[in-house]
């Protein structure tokens, strides 16, 4: 499945910050579609096709297994079962990374 030039290139325009930052919240338990699409524009198809590319296929298909199992990119009525790391601060930083 191949993606269109322009889309290529609107995933490209994003600094890396950026591209850490939506792989980041797409892996989150706790990040909904919504937040995603406010941030950065892209609508669930357009989140999808950007793992699809950036990832390699193996992790993008443990991130589909884990959406699709989990649904926690809906509502999730569960938000005792999100995963947080204890070490993660509210902006998505991770305190003593470097």
């Amino acid at each position: 499945m191949s993606i269109s030039r322009k889309l290529k290139e609107r995933f490209q325009s994003f600094n890396m910050e950026d591209r850490d930052r939506i792989i980041r919240m797409a892996w989150e338990d706790r990040t909904s579609y919504e937040a995603i699409y406010q941030q950065f524009g892209l609508t669930p198809g357009h989140l999808v096709a950007y793992m699809r590319y950036v990832l390699p296929n193996m992790s993008f298909k443990r991130w589909r297994r884990r959406i699709y199992e989990t649904g926690h990119l809906k509502n999730n009525p569960h938000p005792e079962y999100r995963f947080k790391c204890s070490r993660q601060r509210m902006d998505g930083t991770t305190k003593g990374y470097r």
